[in-house]
């Protein structure tokens, strides 16, 4: 029982990883689709925050959707399991199942935010004459 945790657990962290990779490389693309506009924005004078705030509550928002769409997921798989195994208990109490509701939401808005902050950060040190590769 211990080696099939340990297993699930590598597939756990293998998914995360690839989770974070494929969320942060797809946040790099949309903002790299806007250089143009990020570098207009800095030759007229905006600050990087002014710059920086509407990619953030856009990563934010995203980061809220995937989180309820992951946990609307959670809820329709732990109910079909809970059918189909009765003796099965996992978050029985409402406690517990709004603790990992708020985490995954949590941790679903923090590597949008994270991931934007990081790319739109690359793209505002940019200089005029590498907007073009």
């Amino acid at each position: 029982l211990a080696s099939i945790s340990l297993v699930i657990l590598a597939f756990a962290g293998i998914f995360i990883v690839v989770s974070v990779a494929l969320i942060n490389n797809t946040i790099r693309l949309a903002i790299y689709s806007q250089r143009f506009l990020i570098k207009s924005m800095q030759l007229v004078g905006a600050t990087k925050s002014f710059i920086r705030k509407p990619f953030i509550a856009y990563g934010i928002w995203h980061g809220l959707l995937g989180g309820l769409i992951a946990v609307i997921i959670l809820m329709g798989t732990l109910y079909f399991a809970q059918t189909q195994i009765p003796d099965l208990v996992v978050l029985q109490s409402y406690t517990e199942f709004g603790l990992v509701f708020l985490l995954v939401l949590g941790i679903g808005i923090l590597i949008s935010a994270v991931s934007t902050f990081l790319a739109v950060n690359k793209f505002l040190r940019l200089k005029i004459y590498d907007l073009y590769r």
